[in-house]
């Protein structure tokens, strides 16, 4: 049996989901539209300078392409942070480096996390896009075993095209986003 890509799923699912939600042409049915990757590194540029490259060199490990250092929109007094400060890494995946990441993050990155049972369905938002919090970036294989020291954590958005809730999440289950069983048993 061939092992289909997300691209070739996405072109399957059209199929699948047609009955389910009343398509009647392919442009209806959800595609992806981009993966951003966001990492938070906080005031910790304050202690050490080299930081935020570090982490900046590890993501593009990770997805492939060159991140981008965000700024703090607004100064907090509270937390030391002045305008413009950089606060935040961000990379944003489109074509074929999205669908490669997407590939790897479900193939080989989710399964590789410690008691790991499944994403849970709410994390699919009302416009049906998938945001995914991991909380150690060494689940993914590009990262060696001298990278433990500073483990952070990062935030993954999967950006699509779907109009509803119930869309997005019949979307990312076709597409092999593993979610958690729902339970019926219990009871409320």
């Amino acid at each position: 049996m061939k092992h289909l890509t997300v691209k070739e799923k996405e072109i399957q699912i059209f199929e699948k989901m047609k009955t389910a939600f009343h398509y009647k042409n392919a442009m209806a049915a959800p595609k992806m539209q981009k993966i951003v990757v966001n990492v938070g590194t906080g005031t910790a540029i304050k202690k050490d300078k080299n930081k935020n490259e570090a982490i900046s060199m590890r993501l593009a490990k990770i997805t492939g392409q060159k991140p981008a250092t965000r700024g703090a929109k607004q100064s907090v007094a509270s937390f030391k942070t002045r305008k413009g400060d950089p606060i935040g890494i961000m990379v944003t995946l489109r074509g074929n480096r999205m669908y490669a990441f997407l590939e790897k993050l479900i193939n080989v990155a989710l399964p590789r996390t410690k008691d790991f049972r499944g994403i849970t369905p709410s994390s699919v938002d009302n416009i049906g896009n998938l945001t995914i919090g991991i909380k150690e970036h060494t689940i993914f294989p590009e990262t060696a075993d001298e990278d433990v020291r500073d483990v952070f954590g990062l935030s993954i958005t999967l950006v699509c095209k779907a109009k509803t809730k119930k869309e997005g999440k019949a979307f990312f289950e076709l597409l092999g986003v593993p979610f958690k069983k729902e339970d019926n048993t219990k009871k409320k």
